[in-house]
């Protein structure tokens, strides 16, 4: 593959479908598949993932904002879309768009309601939401009889789906909680398909839940982490490829004899002769302060050099005293040598944090080639 001569976050195809059949091999034939691409796809490109997902044959979408799928829309992906946290104030683009909301409290159910009613719509689909335990979205189990009472009012909406979503699903050591939200969710859908009086699609499951919890994986599960080649453990992690790479290049290399200083603040004192490389990205590109005073991690010429002094807006400087390199070498942050988890754990953060951080001035491209 060629090398990087700026800024860029490859985006690996083969890897998303990789990773994507992996995922459906755990699932029985008839158990329906939602794709997550909130966040530009984790940071990634959600209109090229989701147009490469939809042609795998995924059953849905979800984002977790209205205008994350007018931007699919807009794209042209035709697969029904569900959206997790949507916002009263933008709930018209949703009918406009054909988007699938979320309804979480009685007050955005009410007033979506009054919008699809005014727009003269007639069974528009929706979702309704459940708290079995994260505490941060869903209508709690005492809620149910009004819910289904203001959603049997009018024929304006019908539920296309019952849902909640797992704490902890990746941490074994809370099993216990785990099987409790699983218990507490087939008991709030099963009364919810009842009273609503006609079936809808039941999903709990995130890519956690789908290797751990398979007994839960209902009528449909939501994957995210997992497309994008992240697993939870490390034994799960072996079947997955990170779809994406975040290179650069070497800008400038600067020989610093000892006792100089290196960046903003002279965060970095040399102990000897140093030789510091500049790369051309910052904070302003997703590479969080939290990455310096040596808790981040380049590649080099596959060898390791550790980000020194404080994070600039725009650049970094790298410690390559060890390293064989000249400038316009490639950069390697994450890839398929060193994974994002173990540069976000460096710096005392997670691969979601990092991957979803990449901010959208990078340069994107996308490649086909399978890791090697």
């Amino acid at each position: 593959m060629p090398k990087a001569t700026e800024t860029t976050l490859e985006i690996n195809l083969n890897s998303l479908e990789h990773n994507f059949e992996f995922l459906k091999s755990k699932l029985k034939a008839n158990t329906l598949f939602l794709a997550v691409v909130k966040a530009f796809a984790y940071g990634s490109d959600a209109p090229v993932i989701a147009q490469c997902l939809q042609k795998t044959g995924v059953d849905y979408f979800a984002v977790a904002y209205i205008k994350e799928g007018v931007a699919l829309r807009r794209a042209g992906i035709k697969t029904p879309i569900l959206v997790l946290h949507p916002q009263e104030q933008n709930l018209d683009l949703a009918i406009e768009h054909c988007l699938e909301p979320s309804l979480y409290t009685l007050k955005i159910l009410q007033t979506f309601e009054r919008l699809a009613q005014q727009r003269n719509q007639n069974n528009y689909p929706v979702h309704i939401k459940f708290n079995t335990g994260l505490n941060r979205l869903g209508f709690e189990s005492n809620e149910m009889d009004l819910v289904v009472k203001q959603l049997t009012k009018t024929n304006a909406l019908k539920v296309k789906s019952v849902f909640s979503h797992l704490a902890a699903s990746e941490d074994l050591e809370e099993k216990t909680f785990t099987l409790g939200q699983i218990d507490l969710y087939k008991s709030l859908s099963s009364a919810f398909i009842e009273k609503i009086g006609y079936p809808v699609i039941r999903h709990l499951c995130n890519t956690s839940g789908v290797l751990n919890y398979p007994e839960a994986h209902f009528d449909m599960v939501r994957c995210g982490i997992g497309l994008y080649g992240y697993a939870n453990s490390d034994k799960d992690a072996e079947n997955f490829r990170p779809i994406a790479s975040l290179k650069s290049v070497i800008s400038q290399i600067h020989h610093v004899t000892k006792g100089k200083s290196v960046g903003y603040n002279r965060a970095f004192i040399s102990p000897g002769d140093s030789k510091i490389a500049t790369i051309p990205i910052g904070h302003a590109d997703g590479i969080g302060r939290h990455f310096g005073h040596g808790a981040g991690i380049v590649l080099i010429n596959h060898k390791k050099a550790a980000i020194v002094g404080n994070v600039c807006m725009d650049m970094i400087m790298v410690d390559v005293t060890t390293v064989e390199c000249s400038e316009g070498d490639e950069v390697v942050f994450f890839g398929p040598e060193l994974s994002a988890e173990a540069g976000s754990a460096a710096a005392n953060t997670i691969s979601y944090e990092l991957i979803t951080g990449i901010s959208q001035r990078v340069k994107r491209k996308i490649v086909n080639t399978l890791y090697s």
